[in-house]
């Protein structure tokens, strides 16, 4: 049976839900993307408790390097499970230094086949975060043939995509408009996106709440995440709740009250089927 992460939006919610998950993804203030909430200290980490994961997980620059280092070395001191990576320079870095944590490759899109996810393996990679663009069927099939440990996200708006650039404060500044919204949307056929602009870029969500509560009962994985961004923090529990005891009695159920709890909800690509694929070589 898998464990579940939870992506908490602040310190309360850790609190809050700490004794209904296994653990939480957690982010450092300029160090990290795509999670909702950022420490400035790494001390706080001594009071929480579970499978911690810290998401050094953007693109570094040269200057930045030094930093990360000595974040990677910091973390030694306290007892996390693994950290999440995008750039390969903390690849690097993590395999010159003797930690006690794991690593796991985090390159969302990128993470969808177990060929690649045992490349890395080979480079002391223990985990791979795998990607939400692929279908049960292929979660599984790089469950039976990957030698790391695999995450999977299963509920919350996916991040689609990380810009450097400040999209919505540079729209803002041009019209002279003022706006001090922590998540602005964006329509486009009919479809709203939340997108936050912040100190590290821009972050563009999906349109939809994945809903994977279904694939939780068909899927061979060690930890599923469940992602609290833009969830109010009731139905967020609740839906903790319905995760962690679903059964093959109530699955049904479940789904059916997910579903009804948001008006923008999916499955995302777990039962889409891939249309294009790389063709096979047939000599």
């Amino acid at each position: 049976m898998y464990k579940i992460l939870s992506i908490p939006s602040n310190i309360d919610q850790i609190e809050e839900t700490k004794n209904i998950v296994d653990g939480f993804i957690i982010g450092i203030e300029d160090m990290s993307v795509n999670v909702n909430y950022y420490i400035n200290e790494l001390s706080i980490l001594k009071n929480i408790d579970g499978d911690i994961f810290i998401a050094l997980n953007k693109n570094y620059h040269n200057p930045d390097l030094p930093k990360v280092k000595e974040t990677l070395i910091k973390l030694n001191d306290y007892n996390i499970k693994g950290v999440m990576f995008y750039d390969l320079a903390v690849l690097n870095i993590y395999n010159s230094l003797s930690s006690k944590y794991d690593l796991v490759w985090a390159q969302e899109h990128l993470t969808t086949n177990y060929n690649t996810i045992n490349y890395y393996n080979k480079f002391n990679v223990n985990y791979t975060y795998l990607s939400s663009d692929i279908t049960e069927e292929e979660i599984n099939e790089i469950s039976k043939n990957s030698k790391s440990k695999l995450i999977v996200n299963l509920f919350g708006y996916l991040p689609m995509f990380v810009s450097k650039r400040h999209i919505i404060k540079n729209y803002l500044n041009y019209f002279k408009l003022k706006d001090n919204s922590k998540i602005n949307y964006i329509e486009k056929d009919n479809k709203v996106y939340p997108i936050i602009d912040n100190n590290i870029g821009t972050i563009c969500y999906s349109n939809n709440i994945l809903n994977g509560i279904k694939s939780s009962l068909n899927i061979d994985v060690d930890y599923i995440v469940l992602n609290s961004f833009n969830i109010e923090l009731n139905k967020f529990i609740e839906v903790i709740k319905m995760f962690k005891n679903v059964s093959k009695k109530n699955i049904d159920e479940y789904n059916n009250k997910i579903n009804s709890m948001f008006d923008n909800v999916d499955e995302g690509f777990l039962n889409t089927k891939t249309i294009y694929r790389v063709k096979k070589n047939e000599k």
